[in-house]
């Protein structure tokens, strides 16, 4: 067990079982190390919910899968996903900067993730408990 705690260890040197660490997170989103050129967060979305249709436009984003099933939906336009493929634990995602990206929960549990960031997309020590606190925070686009 890692002992979740709500903190963003960056960007001192972070050693962590990321998988162990990606279970236990129960926030949509906990921040858990910013450096200057990458972040690595953890995310929690409950079934039939998803990270929400976004972009960024500077930053190629890795997301692995460590726990349930999601579709996951890509494309150049926020009205043209022509990517379309499911996802399971175990199994990582790509997304080339400026792509349309989401990915929903289609299991029966909540879906656990994490994610890298490069260069980094959130203030360090961002925490969304939901999707909620997310749409709602004036930091995030």
């Amino acid at each position: 067990m890692t002992n979740f705690d709500e903190k963003d260890y960056g960007p001192k040197p972070y050693v962590v079982n990321i998988e162990a660490l990606t279970l236990e997170n129960e926030n949509f989103r906990t921040t858990k190390w910013t450096g200057e050129h990458l972040q690595m967060t953890v995310m929690a979305i409950p079934v039939g919910g998803d990270i929400g249709l976004e972009q960024h436009q500077h930053n190629d984003q890795f997301i692995r899968i460590e726990q349930g099933r999601g579709k996951v939906e890509m494309g150049q336009a926020e009205d043209q996903l022509e990517f379309v493929q499911e996802v399971e634990a175990d199994e990582a995602v790509f997304v080339p900067a400026g792509a349309w990206h989401n990915i929903t929960n289609i299991g029966d549990e909540p879906m656990k993730l994490y994610t890298i960031y490069g260069p980094k997309d959130h203030l360090p020590g961002t925490l969304h408990r939901t999707q909620e606190d997310a749409r709602n925070d004036p930091n995030e686009d």
